[in-house]
């Protein structure tokens, strides 16, 4: 699958209300090892990962993360933008996440995010 494919699927995993599906829908892009990183938290594996986008549903239910950007690749590395749109249909700020990449490409061995726009210097 393209790294596009897999970021978008690994988006779906965020938005997915269902914990079955959005299991199986991470476990088809996150390496075994892989981490996630945000300002909130550090989470190691699927399981840990898996535990954190369910606190985030918990307390926004209805939401959804959504692809804003292309998806800008080189190096085993991607980078893309996206948003969290609320059931309301309101949106956060739009946050920007670094995204490493396994040696074949088919797998997410670690993901930084940033949330809100970048500072100005």
């Amino acid at each position: 699958m393209s790294t596009t494919e897999l970021i978008d699927l690994y988006c779906e995993a965020w938005s997915d209300p269902d914990p079955v599906r959005r299991a199986e829908l991470l476990r088809r892009v996150w390496s075994q090892d892989a981490t996630y990183t945000d300002p909130t938290v550090h989470a190691r594996g699927a399981e840990e990962l898996l535990a954190h986008i369910a606190g985030v549903r918990e307390r926004r239910p209805g939401s959804r993360v959504v692809r804003t950007s292309g998806v800008d690749e080189h190096h085993g590395l991607a980078r893309f933008a996206w948003h969290a749109i609320e059931a309301d249909g309101s949106t956060l700020p739009e946050g920007i996440d670094l995204a490493f990449l396994s040696s074949d490409g088919s797998r997410i061995d670690r993901i930084i995010g940033f949330f809100g726009p970048l500072k100005k210097g």
